[in-house]
């Protein structure tokens, strides 16, 4: 289970591009309620983009929850790229939460498949009904500009696309042709247990 701790805030996104990719009229009375809906596609097109490729475009915190350690000495995360790793701890059954030192741990970046590594011996054994959180900070950038530019046109491309669509009832959710050549880079391939793809 993955999370965002504190999602990313309306002026980090590019609404202003994307009215201008639309070609949309500027200082008309509903602008405003225009911008909303501009932002809520350009959230769907990031979500969408962020989760066929496993990683984070604007920077921010989440909150990774686990039921067991994938292994005793080295914890697989599913996203990238990570920028670090603030906090592991355990939650047991009545809620009661160890938080881990941090010298016990270290993260060993990758632009794919980023590990946290325990220090010293194995990763503390986690009790029945338990938790593991791990809260990390992942991402390119604070800014739009961060980014990298081909996944800032696919996402312009995938919420114009949503904003073209808009009335339609009936979408079969397919990313459209444009949008997959961008991404495709990007995305993470699994052959035979490992991991591959473009950091």
């Amino acid at each position: 289970m993955l999370n965002e701790i504190v999602p990313v805030t309306s002026d980090r996104l590019p609404i202003a591009a994307l009215r201008d990719h639309l070609r949309l009229g500027r200082g008309f009375a509903d602008v405003g309620a225009e911008d909303v809906a501009l932002e809520a596609y350009l959230r769907a097109a990031i979500a969408l983009i962020e989760q066929r490729i496993s990683k984070a475009l604007l920077t921010r915190g989440f909150l990774l929850r686990l039921r067991r350690w994938a292994n005793p000495q080295a914890q697989p995360l599913p996203l990238a790229p990570l920028t670090g790793v603030t906090q592991v701890a355990l939650r047991g059954a009545d809620e009661e939460v160890a938080v881990l030192d941090a010298a016990r741990y270290r993260l060993m970046p990758d632009g794919v498949r980023p590990v946290l590594l325990a220090v010293g011996g194995n990763f503390p054994p986690l009790e029945d009904g338990g938790l593991i959180e791990i809260s990390v900070e992942a991402g390119f950038g604070v800014m739009w500009e961060n980014v990298p530019a081909d996944l800032r046109q696919a996402v312009m491309l995938l919420a114009a696309h949503y904003f073209e669509h808009r009335h339609e009832s009936d979408q079969s959710g397919a990313l459209p042709f444009g949008v997959n050549a961008l991404i495709e880079p990007w995305r993470v391939v699994r052959l035979f247990g490992g991991n591959g793809g473009r950091g």
